[in-house]
């Protein structure tokens, strides 16, 4: 790939910046980046931190890459043709920013500013570049407001109605475990330094195990994968309690002391013996037994879950009963034991003094789902939805690309009525479809402070050199529409470093040092090693909590139970036509749909594929590299078929998250999963879906 750098004085010192990887990924890995008269040469990771111990993923260690990509957007840009072709002619920030708030103003005017919708996400993790301006601006706005569920509400939720937040285990603290179940996790790809610790508890003695219906390069290197079908976690967590039941393997004491509603979930879990969970999971009796063995035997046994697995109709549950087997067996006694899916919800964050939700006037606005956005932009005005969508600001997000059922969003963003502003640093399926594309900073170019999911470190992000082109940081476009949307200036004033100053400062003072955080560039929240050894859960009664009472008054199930997926292979009428179970986790070289325009990384992948195992081509007649056609109601994807292992039979695998004008027929694996929810957060089902799948030479051509 060619790369656009500028020219650097040879004879000019070199600096270093501290700084955070801002991507969705629970390291939130601590860099520092070389500069040389204004030129970033190189970004590396912090050595001085040492949950990031100066090593990056592939993806990251190529960020220089990303900031001069030739392809870069370092102007205002205005549609000068159809949408969604991507045909734009250069303007000046004045005249952009003048009409987008005109026409803002207009609507506004017209329709009420509810018709005016936000869509973002986590393009960045950051604090300040995320919802801190930007949510001041469409809360003063009165805009509605976006439910942003699409990666991690349903284990939030399952989270939240078990242990009482996104609470766990210290990562560092998997390196002195004696079985590790890495559950729903690719932990190579996605989560790398956490396998850092894994790898230690290995040469250790400890004993790995990965849960995943896919054999990823993780599974590859525990001592067991058991490739449970999609959707069926929560079978087998309640098989598993059923044979610590069996084999007083339990802790009493613990469970008598630290949790509510055991006898609830004994009887629960005595009605799914190993046999059934077997035929639920499609893995065999002796695994579900050996595992049970080894998680009631082996102390200190810890999990680490993530998010794939919570991504089905039943996610919530699935996430719950997981949460609920290190209290049965008292895991919790051990530093080493326990279970992790995120740690953010230890962190105060004071997100009152970003958001500024006190600049909300009148009754709070209508708030939609971002994962139903494909149907909504297609919904007209109406007593229960509310005013027609007329307006969408996008920012942080590639909707077109990353929602389910994209060719509905793609539907919607063509509406040659409804008028689009996104802020990008590429020219991705989204801004293809705007009306105004505006071009925004990347991590090196921009203050922002991060916490994280994976850690209990805040990391503070110093940009290090100055924005390319007329490229600006989120939010000095937002306090720019806001100034000529005429509103008061003292809510949009705050610079961005003050905005680092206040993510965590509390009315007892600041929760971080931030003196600390511009000496080194990150600070760790101070923390129990074992937090919940004498129980302290931060749940209404402070216990864990099996059964759920706020749950059960919202006329919910109070236990977790399994959910069969919306979509159920095996004997239905729509396995019928759509036998095979579609999942699509992502590429280990992209991250969602970011990265994948960076060549070295796209080379590294070659192309959009599907995994099938060798039973499943053969019944089709497909052999690798066939161009295959795989479809259901919602829509056709066209891809190349890789006949391998990686996919169990009955399963096939469609990587992403790829740009849809970069595959075949300008479609991805989104055209095929579905706007359902999930059973608690209100997430999306991307790993519920089926499909069938044909080889294009031979039919459907």
């Amino acid at each position: 790939m060619t790369v656009i750098v500028p020219v650097a004085d040879a004879g000019a010192p070199t600096t270093e910046v501290r700084g955070a990887c801002p991507h969705d990924c629970p390291d939130t890995c601590a860099l520092v980046t070389t500069v040389r008269d204004g030129v970033a040469l190189k970004v590396q990771g912090n050595p001085a931190h040492a949950q990031t111990g100066g090593v990056l993923c592939t993806k990251v260690s190529r960020y220089v890459q990303r900031v001069y990509h030739p392809e870069r957007l370092l102007h205002p840009l205005r549609r000068v043709g159809p949408k969604g072709l991507g045909r734009f002619e250069r303007v000046g920030w004045d005249e952009a920013l003048a009409d987008i708030a005109a026409r803002l103003q207009t609507i506004a005017a017209r329709s009420g500013p509810q018709a005016i919708v936000p869509y973002s996400y986590a393009g960045t993790m950051g604090l300040v570049q995320g919802e801190s301006i930007a949510a001041r601006f469409f809360n003063r706005l009165g805009a509605s407001q976006l439910d942003r569920t699409i990666c991690s509400m349903a284990g939030t939720e399952g989270l939240v109605h078990t242990l009482g937040a996104k609470v766990g285990m210290r990562v560092e603290h998997y390196a002195e475990s004696k079985l590790i179940l890495v559950w729903g996790s690719n932990s190579i790809a996605s989560n790398l330094h956490f396998w850092r610790y894994a790898q230690m508890a290995k040469r250790d003695g400890a004993k790995l195990v990965c849960i995943d219906p896919r054999r990823t390069e993780t599974a590859e290197k525990c001592h067991e994968h058991i490739a449970l079908r999609p959707g069926t976690d929560a079978a087998l967590a309640l098989a598993l309690m059923h044979e610590l039941i069996a084999n007083d393997a339990l802790d009493a004491d613990y469970i008598e002391r630290h949790t509510l509603g055991w006898e609830a979930l004994r009887e629960r879990a005595l009605q799914w013996p190993p046999e059934r969970a077997a035929r639920v999971c499609g893995v065999p009796v002796e695994q579900i037994r050996s595992l049970a063995r080894d998680y009631g035997s082996m102390a200190p046994a810890a999990i680490r879950l993530n998010y794939g697995m919570q991504r089905v109709r039943g996610g919530g549950n699935a996430v719950r009963a997981v949460a609920c087997l290190p209290a049965l067996i008292g895991a919790w006694r051990h530093r080493a034991g326990g279970v992790l899916l995120s740690s953010s919800g230890q962190y105060p964050v004071n997100r009152a003094a970003l958001q500024r939700p006190d600049l909300l006037a009148g009754a709070p606005p209508r708030i939609l789902n971002m994962v139903t956005i494909g149907d909504d932009l297609l919904r007209q005005t109406s007593p229960e939805f509310g005013p027609k969508i007329e307006a969408l600001l996008v920012y942080n997000s590639n909707p077109v690309a990353v929602a389910p059922q994209s060719a509905r969003v793609a539907q919607g963003f063509a509406r040659d009525d409804l008028f689009t502003v996104v802020l990008e640093q590429f020219q991705t399926d989204t801004a293809d479809h705007a009306d105004y594309v505006l071009p925004a900073t990347t991590q090196l170019e921009h203050w922002d402070i991060h916490l994280s999911y994976g850690h209990s470190d805040v990391l503070l992000n110093r940009p290090a050199i100055a924005p390319l082109g007329e490229a600006r940081p989120n939010t000095a476009i937002f306090r720019e529409l806001a100034r000529r949307m005429g509103f008061e200036p003292q809510a949009f004033e705050d610079s961005d470093e003050a905005l680092c100053r206040m993510a965590f400062r509390q009315a007892s003072g600041d929760a971080v040092d931030f003196a600390q955080l511009l000496d080194q560039g990150f600070a760790t929240l101070p923390g129990s090693d074992a937090p919940f050894a004498q129980g302290g859960f931060p749940t209404p009664s402070g216990r864990c909590e099996f059964y759920s009472a706020r749950l059960a008054a919202q006329g919910m199930d109070g236990l977790p139970d399994h959910l069969s997926n919306y979509e159920t292979a095996g004997a239905s009428p729509l396995a019928e036509s759509y036998p095979l179970a579609f999942i699509s986790p992502p590429a280990r070289n992209f991250l969602n749909s970011t990265f994948v325009n960076v060549r070295s990384l796209r080379d590294i992948e070659v192309e959009p594929v599907l995994e099938i195992h060798p039973e499943d081509a053969a019944a089709r007649g497909i052999v690798s590299g066939d161009v295959v056609r795989v479809f259901n109601a919602r829509g056709v994807y066209h891809c190349k078929a890789l006949v391998s292992q990686r996919a169990r039979p009955g399963v096939v695998n469609g990587l992403g998250v790829w740009w849809r004008k970069l595959g075949l027929g300008g479609t991805n694996v989104n055209e095929l999963t579905s706007q359902r929810l999930t059973d608690l957060g209100r997430g999306p089902v991307f790993y519920d879906c089926l499909v069938e799948v044909q080889a294009q030479r031979t039919e459907g051509a």
